[in-house]
């Protein structure tokens, strides 16, 4: 490794200026450029004097031509939007390649020699990646069996990535869930006022994206958020008996009530039978992983119970089938700890065999 923490470096695709602030293996290191952090392979960077002295080799300076009175320009533009959104976009595909439009969470494996001599995964680095036009606030959270261990509230703007912290590789056995909250910096009443997303990481899965990220010569593996802020979801208006200015007043230009039994008009129809086999969920079920398959069964899951549990659904199959039984067990584990579920049960169905959960609410 040619470089040490501390080193003054030059990014050579972007020519910006920057500093080694840690050694991540040796062939990758961390660089910090105007208060961003992102890893760099060592061969894409350079000495800020080596640069200076090879372009004093190749390209003698000329003397500049000179410059007349009305060619000098009167105003002093505005610094183009769109310009250095393009621009921070390009350098953010440079770090973090191949990820699509989005806002993503991405790992960075940190390995380190066992006393065999083999390379294994000491700790993760986590960025918040954002690949839309929009600048966001966000509040992050970081769980272990339910337990906050480690919160966070900044912004992330457009086209740009958040270098959030380290987490050690053996915690990804206490079950971890990474918690997000979003919202816009700058408001739109055709917005929604905030966006959550949540992600669950299993160790046993993340090695198998780390073989797979070794293989391909990557650096790093992503997971997707979102694709796109959401609109603002339709509300109806109501406000029979009240009359005044006063802040609680139907009156108040600000002041706003909704009726929420007449929202559950507006959700999607609940499922008494929900089947969870991905041929079902997607017709690109052949190019996903275990990983990525897992992942949106437990969303559609998801979603589908907060739907049965807002329209007071009294019960509900979740058809997962038998395989090797993860996906059950992962399902159960969120029942055991989701407010109005009153009992779940997986037994034999002359229907289901052993392949579906059965549900009971409490309202």
């Amino acid at each position: 490794m040619k470089f040490q923490v501390g080193d003054k470096v030059v990014i050579q695709h972007s020519n910006e200026k920057g500093e080694v602030v840690e050694i991540i293996n040796d062939k990758m290191v961390m660089v910090d450029v105007r208060g961003v952090k992102f890893p760099a392979y060592a061969d894409q960077l350079d000495f800020p004097y080596f640069k200076q002295f090879t372009e004093k080799k190749l390209f003698p300076p000329g003397k500049p031509p000179k410059k007349y009175i009305d060619q000098v320009p009167s105003d002093r533009q505005a610094p183009d939007r769109k310009a250095q959104d393009a621009a921070s976009a390009n350098r953010r595909s440079q770090r973090f390649p191949g990820l699509a439009p989005g806002v993503w969470m991405t790992f960075l494996p940190v390995f380190d020699n066992d006393e065999f001599g083999d390379d294994v995964v000491d700790e993760l680095k986590i960025h918040l990646v954002n690949n839309t036009g929009l600048d966001y606030h966000f509040a992050y959270t970081l769980k272990y069996g339910g337990n906050p261990d480690f919160e966070l509230d900044n912004q992330v703007n457009a086209f740009q990535d958040f270098y959030l912290h380290d987490i050690p590789f053996d915690k990804l056995n206490d079950n971890p869930v990474f918690g997000l909250e979003f919202s816009l910096l700058k408001p739109d009443k055709n917005k929604a006022e905030y966006y959550e997303s949540s992600l669950k990481l299993r160790a046993k899965q993340v090695f198998t994206r780390i073989e797979e990220i070794k293989q391909k010569g990557e650096a790093t593996f992503s997971f997707k958020l979102f694709d796109e802020y959401p609109g603002r979801p339709y509300e109806e208006p109501v406000g029979k008996g009240l009359t005044g200015t006063g802040p609680a007043s139907i009156n108040n230009p600000a002041f706003r009530m909704y009726e929420a039994s007449r929202a559950r008009q507006h959700l999607e129809p609940a499922r008494q039978e929900l089947d969870l086999h991905i041929e079902k969920l997607t017709e690109k079920g052949d190019s996903l992983d275990n990983f990525e398959m897992l992942t949106l069964q437990l969303q559609t899951f998801e979603k589908y119970l907060d739907i049965a549990l807002a329209h007071h659904l009294p019960s509900m199959v979740v058809i997962h089938g038998v395989g090797s039984g993860k996906l059950r067990d992962e399902i159960h584990e969120t029942l055991r700890m989701r407010k109005g579920v009153k009992s779940f049960v997986n037994r034999y169905h002359p229907k289901y065999g052993y392949g579906a959960t059965e549900i009971a609410f409490q309202y």
